[in-house]
């Protein structure tokens, strides 16, 4: 699919990964709606990246909130009335980490809450996206020139984590696996419909989460990659979605970003 003159959601869309991946896309010339709960970096971004950018609009949601994102969503395919350019599909890069082990140093279980919330936005917020995005998606025009009758595509963002969690990941690494077994699924439930399901596993990229590691730490992980060494770069992540977008092939993958790493016990 071509990125030129379609229009792209990204969620989490105003930081980190998801910031990265809007303004890849729109170096192509595609559109962008970036949906983040984050009014105040919406703003930010709209204000200072973006500022005379008719490529991009902020869209305010929750992706817990299933009523306020139906609207947002709804928001963006009449941004794409206005446009001209068809909706081409999403990117779903909203999420969240907590750390802790499942039991505390006295042996009480760590807080249900904490691992409801962070399931809640990694897990239900991403289908909860990813449905909304495919049935506006399936009744969008083929286009005549599209050969493989390819109407969007969807972008998961899992992470290492699913596979090698490590120690206090058991909520986060439990959500991002939930994400790797939807793609395969997903990518065969929407199939009849032309719309592709990919998902990127990212390892220890440097964001604004990883910033605040102490060098002890950041030391070990960087111990664990093959090559290159260092964490990975948002530019990186970005260069893969527009990549993916772009190769019609690439269906029902789970795709690994990490250096040749295989985390071990920090």
């Amino acid at each position: 699919m071509k990125i030129d003159g379609r229009t792209f959601i990204v969620s989490g869309g105003a930081s980190g990964l998801g910031l990265r991946t809007t303004q890849e896309l729109t170096s192509y010339g595609g559109y962008v709606a970036i949906v983040d709960r984050d009014e105040e970096a919406g703003e930010r971004v709209m204000s200072q990246i973006f500022p005379y950018s008719k490529l991009v609009r902020f869209f305010r949601a929750d992706v817990t909130d299933a009523e306020h994102l139906e609207k947002a969503v709804d928001a963006v395919v009449a941004w794409t009335k206005e446009t001209g350019k068809q909706l081409g599909g999403v990117v779903s890069a909203a999420g969240i980490v907590w750390g802790a082990k499942i039991l505390d140093r006295s042996g009480k279980p760590s807080s249900l809450s904490a691992f409801k919330t962070v399931m809640d936005v990694n897990v239900i917020g991403t289908y909860s996206l990813c449905s909304l995005v495919a049935s506006r998606l399936a009744a969008e025009p083929l286009d005549e020139l599209n050969e493989d009758g390819e109407r969007g595509v969807i972008v998961l963002v899992s992470s290492v984590s699913a596979l090698e969690g490590q120690t206090g990941q058991v909520a986060y690494g439990g959500s991002k696996g939930a994400v790797a077994s939807m793609t395969l699924p997903m990518a065969r439930d929407l199939a009849q419909w032309g719309i592709r399901v990919v998902a990127l596993a990212p390892g220890v990229f440097d964001t604004a989460m990883t910033t605040p590691m102490p060098k002890k730490t950041k030391d070990k992980l960087i111990a664990m990659l093959e090559f290159p060494r260092r964490f990975g770069r948002a530019d990186e992540f970005a260069r893969m979605v527009s990549s993916v977008i772009q190769n019609v092939i690439i269906n029902g993958a789970i795709i690994r970003l990490d250096g040749a790493s295989r985390m071990g016990k920090l």
